[in-house]
């Protein structure tokens, strides 16, 4: 990970299991390293549908990446409190400045007041039959909802309010 750089654009494509791309975003700014992740910020930015519908984002958003656990966590700052989307996702890849990684469906939707929803369960179920999901990653997708959903409880990384103002303040700062 030597060529990544703190303040540097970075582009994040989201894929299903089959390899077909599912949404790209067309910014990240890298505001952290970690041992086993990394932090971007991105505000307004441009997203692109697998069908080639493009849209904005509507407010600032400070995203946690991990090498090491099968979700990212995607804090959306708002005019009444910080929300929350966490994909299960596979582990991230760098390549050619370019985050990617698999989604796998299933969300968790975490409100300002610390309340949360698992969302597209018959979205996961569906595609679990059609893409052939293995049993393996069945098993690991809801282990590791349960240990994001303890994380939101504790509010350990990307769940901390204090520490994603910090990290919104980087992001202005390197805009």
């Amino acid at each position: 990970m030597s060529d990544i750089e703190l303040g540097k654009k970075y582009f994040i494509h989201s894929y299903k299991h089959d390899g077909t791309i599912h949404r790209s975003w067309d910014e990240a700014v890298l505001l952290d390293i970690k041992d086993n992740y990394l932090v971007f910020g991105n505000d307004r930015t441009i997203v692109q549908e697998a069908d080639g519908r493009t849209w904005k984002t509507k407010e600032p958003a400070i995203m946690y990446f991990f090498e090491d656990r099968w979700f990212n966590i995607i804090a959306q700052k708002k005019e009444n409190g910080i929300y929350y989307y966490c994909n299960m996702a596979s582990p991230y890849v760098l390549e050619y400045n370019t985050i990617k990684y698999i989604d796998y469906d299933l969300d968790l939707r975490v409100f300002a007041d610390g309340t949360y929803k698992v969302l597209d369960r018959s979205e996961y179920k569906f595609h679990k039959e059609k893409m052939n999901y293995p049993e393996e990653i069945d098993l690991i997708l809801k282990e590791e909802l349960k240990s994001l959903i303890l994380l939101v409880k504790e509010k350990k990384y990307g769940f901390d309010r204090e520490k994603i103002l910090n990290y919104y303040k980087l992001y202005v700062k390197y805009k």
